[in-house]
């Protein structure tokens, strides 16, 4: 693992968690909260998800790479929105 594909995540995931915050304003937690739960998302499901094959390959490597960012990021905010809301109903 390439310390330049760290980064594209974590810009990946900041760019998600961004929109997100833009986009879906039920169950926000803040732009920048937001946009860390992208990074963290975006660094995770970058490393993660080429360990089960998925999304990578030799055809377009970095077109993975952003797209396992990406995917990382919308999972991660998407669960903490969950999350929240579930908090808040307990």
């Amino acid at each position: 693992m390439d310390a330049s594909f760290v980064i594209l995540w974590a810009v990946v995931g900041a760019v998600v968690g961004w929109l997100a915050n833009q986009i879906m304003t039920k169950g926000s937690f803040g732009t920048l909260n937001d946009v860390l739960i992208g990074v963290a998302g975006g660094v995770v499901g970058g490393w993660l998800f080429p360990a089960f094959f998925l999304l990578g390959g030799q055809q377009a490597p970095l077109l993975g790479h952003l797209v396992n960012g990406a995917l990382g990021a919308v999972i991660a905010t998407f669960g903490a929105r969950k999350y929240k809301e579930y908090q808040e109903r307990a």
